[in-house]
């Protein structure tokens, strides 16, 4: 979903347990993905881990509750820094999520019954000093359990194997796309139970290009928490994962503090969401 893409290199890649083969050297179709009721119980289901202790008693149940608990997790603008402002539309709507479908063009579809809710922000640092502007997005999932959103980051892994060029709407295209999946244990990450994290090349109608593009998405329990940035002239990757770095460690902050053992119970609040956008 960059919030919502990606095309990961390489003849095998693992995310939690699940293995995921097959080589990014065509845009032919790789197997399709199990249905939900298929990854309930087939044996080759992720195993998650865990890096918070969650108390299941602060963990959402309902749409409304999770949509709440989203909000109080998700960046305001000035998390980006100071020069950061809200994109037009701002917010996405949080009862739809981007999928990419087979042609490797990404849309809006309703979430699936795995999915309780989830919401995208978009927000841009204006060109200035030389430089042209960055498009920024946050994205914060809650699914029901953690398997399935484990299920998530599997799925990503397989849409770049299978589209290594994504359309993200007219006008707007990711290429050359590269992704490190990282479990919970691993090259020291502690604070999530997988990491995900993309690079690659956006060019645009806008902003020419290519330019550099990455995303990164975490995984804690049932939730995924993701950022990512468009850059334009005269940002360097470098830069693009110096804005997302605090932003992205900030919601998994809040996140664990609300849903952790031993914290006090948060008490979200219940704003309403607006227009719906791609996550990416």
């Amino acid at each position: 979903m960059a919030n919502g893409w990606v095309v990961r290199f390489g003849c095998a890649v693992a995310t939690g347990a699940l293995l995921v083969t097959g080589c990014t050297s065509g845009a032919g179709e790789q197997a399709a993905t199990p249905p939900p009721q298929a990854r309930a119980t087939g044996s080759a289901a992720p195993s998650p881990s865990t890096a918070v202790d969650i108390d299941p008693g602060k963990l959402p149940t309902t749409a409304a509750r999770a949509t709440a608990l989203i909000r109080d997790v998700i960046a305001q603008p000035a998390a980006f820094g100071p020069d950061t402002e809200r994109d037009t539309p701002y917010e996405s709507d949080p009862r739809r999520w981007a999928v990419l479908r087979k042609n490797c063009v990404w849309e809006q579809q309703a979430l699936p019954k795995d999915v309780l809710a989830t919401l995208t922000r978009h927000y841009e640092v204006p060109a200035g000093g030389g430089k042209g502007p960055i498009l920024l997005t946050a994205v914060v999932t809650a699914h029901r359990t953690a398997e399935q959103a484990d299920w998530e980051n599997a799925e990503v892994l397989e849409e770049m194997m299978r589209c290594p060029s994504q359309l993200l709407r007219a006008g707007e295209v990711l290429s050359n796309l590269t992704d490190v999946p990282t479990a919970l244990g691993d090259d020291g990450i502690t604070y999530a139970d997988d990491v995900l994290t993309e690079m690659g090349e956006y060019t645009s109608d806008e902003a020419g290009g290519p330019h550099a593009y990455v995303w990164s998405q975490t995984r804690i329990g049932p939730f995924t928490v993701a950022v990512s940035a468009k850059g334009s002239k005269g940002w360097s990757r470098t830069d693009l994962f110096d804005r997302l770095r605090q932003p992205h460690a900030d919601m998994r902050g809040r996140l664990a503090g609300a849903i952790e053992r031993g914290t006090a119970a948060a008490s979200p609040s219940a704003s309403a969401s607006t227009t719906a956008k791609d996550t990416r």
